[in-house]
């Protein structure tokens, strides 16, 4: 991923220098010094839930005036809560939580959080230092467990370390390429005493992440767009990131080459742009995924060429050259071989190519692609994205998708678990502005919706926010809609209700014979099989047991009114029951393991791009 300090929130303040000012020292306990460091680094926000080990530090919290803590239900839920409001506010999201179990409930956002790149600082308790390593009550080794998930990790057992580490924690989960770091700190550590000032004496030797690219690779790929007779701007999560967008707009007009944004980079770049393509990838528009297949060059902007994008790797992209661009030197040629690598801040990097493309056309080498903008616009028009009404008169999820996105308020956050929902609200709800779209694209996280919301809300309370969410993916953290009623984060949800695991099932109608092996939720007494969508438990009666206005939906007349309804209570969560089809699907496709020459644009029908090939 790309990404530069500035676009962050929070920045831990520089080791002092010869001469500079500190901060008074202190008399505290490490618990009180923990807190002194997090209101020192600008968190203001903090989802967790105490225990034992922790609980030292949740003494002084109490009295912190500028650290608001959200008590969530479930460890899980304070880690996506946390990756949400990093999402939405571009600041690092905190989550702090006890040791043992409550430390290992941590494990699936982190790993979340460490595939998308988002800035998080996850802080544990952990069992006092003499005890560690003695299979002490509710000790885990959490240092161990998530070092393969972390951007790094530190085990505090000093409590005159705590200032140190939770400084050098935020400057590393939020400069170069951002991510997930863990503070697991012993409870004697946070009991012991100590002294504290402001700012300490970091020391991190072996991190310095190179933003500035290297001068003769930007003229280098300069070149090569001037030259390119069928380029694509490959565009990842990490432009997002970098707060790269408006840099971003200007190469693609200045160019004039298409954009293709990744499921991390919806609102990258405006939707409604004439230049933009589409989403590439598995369930990607068929022009997104044909120019990639079809270009002479591909300009690869914190994108990782990861395995949803390529399909079968050896076959994508055949005629293309590749300039890849990104802030961590690893993702470069780890997949595809670059032929221009830059490694660099996505807003420096762009903002450079911008000044060497001027200087190519002002020496007449501008690139000429109208005939790829012919044969693009000819995809566009043959093979947009759409969708079938149920023949039975039933709800079309994808029309659900689209209408709440067509009546959601201007500048709305938008929200999604992982499967078939996911897909349709990537394809119709249209994304105009970057951090509106928050999904768990990496690690595909069943349960993320919900207390990612959560955090988006908290983060940024004046704007609208709604998550998608399947009747699946609704059961795995749906509890967090309790500490949303109660903490007044009135954010919305609006449960695909299928009655299956839609995408799972969408797998087997597909390639296992139609034969629904333990993907089917509504399964449950004789009177209850008529019934159509997950009907136990009642979404509805659950929800308004935690607090929220609850709706169901069920007939497209209603659609409207009903949605319209939900945007307008904005004083307490809000939660809507769609009831749709079970046999919609989502297309277009690429089958896992084949190539991206045979995306089928819907089942049964295989795109005929014109040009000698029937593909």
């Amino acid at each position: 991923m790309l990404m530069t300090e500035q676009a962050t929130g929070h920045h831990p303040q520089p080791r002092p220098r010869n001469g500079a000012t500190t901060s008074p020292v202190e008399h505290v306990t490490g618990a009180q010094s923990l807190i002194r460091s997090l209101e020192e680094v600008g968190a203001d926000t903090i989802f967790g839930l105490p225990g034992g080990c922790i609980l030292p530090a949740y003494d002084p919290l109490m009295d912190s005036q500028k650290v608001r803590h959200i008590l969530v239900r479930h460890e899980q839920g304070a880690g996506h809560a946390a990756t949400g409001y990093a999402q939405a506010t571009g600041k690092v999201g905190v989550c702090m939580v006890t040791s043992g179990p409550g430390a290992t409930n941590l494990v699936t956002p982190i790993a979340d959080a460490h595939m998308d790149s988002v800035p998080l600082v996850a802080i544990t308790g952990q069992v006092s230092s003499k005890a560690i390593g003695t299979d002490a009550f509710q000790e885990a080794d959490i240092c161990g467990i998530t070092m393969p998930i972390t951007k790094h990790n530190f085990l505090v057992t000093k409590a005159e370390d705590i200032p140190r580490t939770i400084a050098e924690a935020f400057h590393i989960a939020s400069t170069g390429r951002p991510g997930p770091v863990l503070v697991d700190i012993a409870k004697d550590a946070l009991q012991a005493k100590t002294t504290f000032s402001w700012p300490p004496q970091t020391d991190l030797p072996g991190y310095r992440p190179v933003t500035k690219p290297h001068a003769k690779q930007i003229r280098e790929a300069a070149k090569l767009i001037s030259a390119a007779k069928r380029p694509v701007l490959y565009v990842g999560g990490g432009v997002i990131k970098s707060g790269a967008t408006a840099e971003l707009k200007i190469l693609a007009e200045l160019t004039g080459a298409p954009v293709t944004t990744t499921l991390m980079a919806l609102g990258a770049f405006p939707d409604s742009h004439p230049l933009h393509v589409g989403m590439p990838g598995m369930h990607g528009a068929v022009t997104a995924v044909t120019a990639l297949q079809k270009a002479d060059l591909i300009v690869a902007l914190g994108a990782r060429f990861d395995d949803r994008v390529t399909g079968k790797l050896d076959s994508f992209a055949p005629y293309a050259k590749v300039v890849h661009a990104d802030i961590d030197p690893a993702e470069i040629g780890k997949n595809r071989a670059a032929d221009v690598p830059i490694v660099g801040d996505a807003r420096e990097v762009i903002a450079d190519l911008v000044q060497a493309v001027q200087a190519e056309h002002s020496e007449g080498n501008k690139g000429d692609y109208a005939a790829w903008w012919s044969d693009l616009n000819r995809w566009r028009e043959t093979y947009p994205l759409g969708y079938d009404l149920p023949e039975d008169g039933s709800l079309s999820p994808q029309q659900v998708i689209q209408r709440i996105g067509r009546l959601a308020p201007e500048g709305t956050i938008f929200t999604a678990g992982v499967g078939q929902h996911q897909m349709w609200a990537a394809h119709f709800i249209d994304y105009e502005q970057p951090a509106t779209w928050l999904n768990s694209g990496g690690a595909g996280t069943m349960g993320y919706a919900v207390p990612a919301a959560m955090g988006a809300k908290a983060g940024l309370p004046d704007r609208p926010v709604w998550a998608i969410d399947g009747d699946g993916c609704f059961q795995m953290t749906n509890q967090e809609l309790t500490t949303c009623a109660l903490n007044n984060i009135p954010i919305k949800v609006a449960i695909i209700n299928n009655g299956a695991l839609g995408m799972v099932r969408q797998w087997q109608t597909l390639f296992y014979n139609q034969r629904y092996s333990n993907t089917v939720l509504h399964s449950g007494p004789d009177e209850l099989k008529d019934n159509k969508g997950t009907r136990v438990p009642d979404f509805v009666k659950l929800s308004e047991a935690m607090g929220c206005v609850a709706l169901r939906c069920e007939d497209p007349a209603d659609l409207d009114k009903v949605i319209a309804e939900a945007n307008a209570i904005n004083d307490r969560p809000v939660v809507v029951d769609f009831i749709v089809h079970e046999d919609a699907q989502v297309w277009p496709m690429v089958a896992a393991g084949t190539s991206n020459d045979e995306v089928m644009a819907a089942r049964g029908v295989r795109p005929d791009f014109g040009d000698g090939e029937d593909d």
